[in-house]
């Protein structure tokens, strides 16, 4: 008599989870926003030397788009809350296409606040971080912190894949190549939201990654109205105050600042605008990596002391930043580049574990308002440093006042308590 052995179903490897689809998706969408909005920085020498307008008349434009940029990202959230990820990014990326399609015939300065500042400060908010907010909040329960760093970091990337590659084609071919490249690539991207990215787990049949049981879907009747009633919630909170203060400080050093005057202040030492938008590609590479392993600290590390050590960090990198710009580059800022690259966007994920740990599932609506106040900071730093540069010649005063600044952020962000200070959630 012979024993049998019983069958074995073949072993079969693990399907990937629809998170990481979702999440694979919105990093192309946000690898591409972030350089759409970058653009500006590689635009301004060149208009202002073919149309002879001056910076402090760019950098308005500039304003604009960062002040939209920021603006729109609460209702953005709520939107997405409304109508879904998936309709929302995708209305935005024609949006981006369509305001930069529009330059090619610009002839007066309004034309640039209209194209860039107005349709494309819209359409790239949409796709802010207030995006990366839900995609991790409604996908992730596990490796939140690291979701967050790798999409924030693909603001980095987006600077690495797009200045480099617009610079060159500006110099070859004139700006105009670089509107119609952007207009390109936006177009490009909403074949794969609208065929990939989904709103909920629940909407393919799967749990969140790490969940046991299925979060609910919440639909907002009134994103205006939910976005506005978050905001009142939020604003009777001392943490929203202090986040909101500390973010705005960031927006102004580096997306305001250092984001849209280093290529034309690096060119006012004599360094070539194609070298000066690799140096500034070049913050991207270490951003990435920096961001990513922010995001890692952030689920082991108290997000207080995180920002505290950041923005002291940055405020003394920039005290130095006017004392290394030269016509070549040398080691000191290639060091500097370094640097500031691996604390860029570090800030992020522990803010947005902040608002979460503060205001439950609506904190991507309130990490929105949050990143408002960073782009009305980062608005007021890029027309403010055109102004200085109009006015005194050079940037100096402005990198001086932004360190300055990120100390004081330091200060405030060691302030901020933390635990669940509000727990209800606007209907």
């Amino acid at each position: 008599m012979t024993a049998t052995i019983p069958d074995t179903p073949p072993k079969t490897r693990p399907r990937v989870h629809r998170a990481w689809v979702v999440a694979a998706v919105a990093l192309v969408a946000l690898v591409g926003a972030a350089g759409f909005r970058a653009t500006p920085g590689v635009l301004i020498d060149p208009l202002s030397q073919d149309f002879g307008w001056p910076r402090g008349t760019i950098s308005a434009a500039v304003s604009v788009n960062l002040v939209l940029y920021g603006l729109t990202a609460p209702f953005a959230a709520a939107l997405m809350d409304r109508f879904g990820m998936r309709k929302v990014v995708s209305a935005a990326l024609l949006l981006v296409a369509v305001g930069s399609g529009l330059t090619v015939f610009m002839t007066a300065p309004w034309q640039l606040i209209a194209c860039w500042g107005v349709l494309i400060g819209l359409g790239t908010g949409s796709m802010a971080m207030v995006f990366v907010a839900t995609v991790t909040s409604r996908w992730f329960v596990a490796r939140r912190g690291i979701v967050t760093g790798v999409l924030t970091a693909a603001g980095a990337a987006g600077q690495l894949v797009f200045l480099p590659v617009l610079a060159n084609l500006t110099h070859a071919y004139g700006w105009r190549s670089a509107s119609v490249t952007v207009c390109v690539a936006a177009l490009a991207v909403v074949p794969l939201v609208v065929l990939f990215l989904r709103d909920h787990p629940a909407d393919v049949g799967v749990l969140p990654y790490g969940a046991t049981e299925q979060v609910p879907k919440v639909r907002s009747t009134g994103a205006a109205r939910n976005a506005l009633g978050m905001l009142d919630t939020a604003a009777r909170t001392p943490v929203f105050w202090l986040l909101s203060g500390s973010f705005a400080i960031c927006g102004a050093s580096t997306n305001g600042l250092v984001g849209t005057h280093f290529i034309p202040a690096a060119h006012d030492h004599g360094m070539p605008e194609t070298t000066a938008a690799s140096l500034l590609a070049l913050v991207g590479v270490f951003d990435v990596a920096g961001t990513i392993f922010s995001g890692w600290l952030t689920d082991r590390v108290d997000s207080r002391v995180l920002l505290g050590v950041y923005y002291a960090l940055r405020g003394c990198s920039l005290l130095v930043l006017p004392s290394l710009f030269a016509g070549t580059t040398h080691p000191s800022m290639l060091v500097f580049i370094i640097f500031y690259g691996l604390d860029w966007v570090a800030t992020v994920p522990p803010t947005v574990t902040l608002c979460r740990e503060n205001f439950g599932m609506s904190g991507p609506i309130v990490f929105g308002w949050v990143f408002a106040s960073h782009q009305v900071g980062a608005a007021i730093a890029a027309e403010a440093a055109g102004i200085v540069r109009d006015q005194l010649g050079d940037y100096a005063a402005a990198w001086y006042g932004a360190g300055a600044l990120c100390l004081i952020a330091a200060g405030l962000s060691v302030r901020i308590r933390r635990g669940h200070s509000v727990s209800p959630d606007p209907a």
